[in-house]
Order: C-alpha cells, then structure tokens, then sequence
C-alpha cells in the first residue's frame, strides 16, 4: 500500500463541479476518478483534492491523492485509470509520495487562467472555454487593473471564506493580462490560496474597469487595509462566466 499524487485535467462542462455531492446522480470529477480507481480494485473511502473548481471550471493541474495496493509501474497506473475514465478526464502523472502528503494542505501556491475573447458576434468554436466579452474591454485598462491585486490583502470583497471560520487574507504573487490572439487575451494569477469564486470575481471587476464602468482606483480602495463595507461595494457585483477558467498548476 502507498500513497499516489496524480494530475488531472478535465474538461469541466459536463461536471458539476470536482467534489463529489451527496446527490449521487450528480456527475463530479471525484465521482468518475473514485469509480475508476475502484476497477483496479480501490477500497478506499474518498480521494483527497487539492481544492474545488466549481461547475464548469476546467484542469489541467488538479491533483489528488489516494492509498492504493498497486504493485506496477506508476505509467501503467496512468494508462490503467485513463483506460477506466471517461473521455473529458484524463490522469496525466502518478507518483509516489510520503504517506502524509495531502494535496490541498501540502500546496504552496496554486495557479489559475481565464480567457476572453471581444467579438460581437457568437463564435461557438470558442464560447466552450472563453467569456465572449461585448462591449470591448481595453486591453491597456486590464493590465492597469490587474497591478492593482497583486500583494498581501484583504480579498473580501473578491470572494468568500472556503470555511466557516476562514480568513479572507490572500497573497497574490503574479496577476498578469497577455494576448494570445487578435481579439483574445488571457489572466494568469498565482496565489498562495483563493477564497471562493475569487479568481471569477477578480476578472468580472477587470472587465469592468476595461469597459470604462468603474474606475481602476475602485480596486486599490476594495483592497486598501482596514477597507469600510462601503468602499468594497462600490466594486460592481458579479462573476465572469465558470467556463473562461481553468486551474493549470497546484505547486508544492
């Protein structure tokens, strides 16, 4: 017996969420992963996530871990579970590690990245896993927007606790715009840990401030210590569409 890290992606549109739900119809990537595992004869009760990505949300990072009597080599444990998975989840590594690792408290950072596109018409190429964006968002205030999260603060008024009793403090080390086509550009943000819908929350207020209905200024003073209720709400409310998201890299 010995514990496994293993790196997922998935296509998240055909899930409702990573976690598995008490509903049991309800399709999760834990669920698929877990009845997989089971037909390499897994006893185990629950596979341990290194965090949740919401319906809709994509991978290409995610990590789990579980205890497994496996006496082959670790490739053929990849090409035994993609074998058992469905076609929107693939593992792409497996490896030993220390009995005591846990994939969500163990992370020192995790990375996600949001696509949008600005286009006036539909493009259903595309729509599956970037935010279509009308009007146009200013490329030049996006950058200007996103200097403004990277740091130590208060993310309140960007997303909620993941426990009851958590903290909202957050450290953003890298929130970056950059162009991937002519009409497309693409977030990246690192942080030590997200609160809630923080990332979707982060790239809605951006957008706003491209398309001119708030002023960049209006994060800084969301962000700024000892923030009242009243400057957080002065940010618009709202979170950009789960399908532009997708968690690429959990670090350790």
């Amino acid at each position: 017996m010995a514990r496994y890290k293993l790196t997922l992606a998935y296509d998240g549109s055909g899930f409702a969420g990573s976690q598995r739900q008490a509903v049991a119809k309800t399709r999760t990537v834990q669920a698929e992963l877990e009845k997989a595992l089971r037909t390499l004869g897994w006893t185990g009760r629950s596979v341990i996530l290194s965090g949740r990505t919401d319906t809709g949300v994509h991978a290409t990072g995610q990590v789990a871990a579980m205890d497994l009597d496996w006496s082959h080599p670790e490739g053929d444990l990849v090409r035994a579970l993609n074998s058992a998975l469905p076609d929107d989840v693939a593992v792409w590594s497996a490896n030993v590690v220390d009995d005591k690792f846990h994939p969500r408290f163990a992370a020192t950072s995790r990375c996600y990245r949001y696509r949008l596109f600005c286009q006036p018409l539909r493009d259903p190429i595309r729509e599956p896993y970037a935010w279509r964006v009308q009007p146009a968002a200013n490329p030049a205030l996006l950058v200007t927007a996103a200097k403004f999260l990277t740091g130590a603060h208060d993310f309140s008024a960007f997303g909620s606790p993941t426990t009851p009793k958590g903290t909202t403090l957050r450290t953003v080390k890298k929130a970056a715009w950059m162009q991937i086509a002519e009409d497309e550009w693409q977030f990246e943000v690192q942080a030590d840990a997200f609160l809630y819908r923080m990332v979707r929350r982060m790239v809605f207020v951006q957008v706003a401030v491209a398309q001119g209905k708030v002023p960049a200024e209006a994060i800084a003073d969301a962000l700024a210590s000892q923030a009242s209720a009243e400057r957080r709400s002065r940010l618009p409310s709202g979170l950009a569409p789960a399908h532009g998201l997708t968690l690429v890299e959990v670090t350790y």
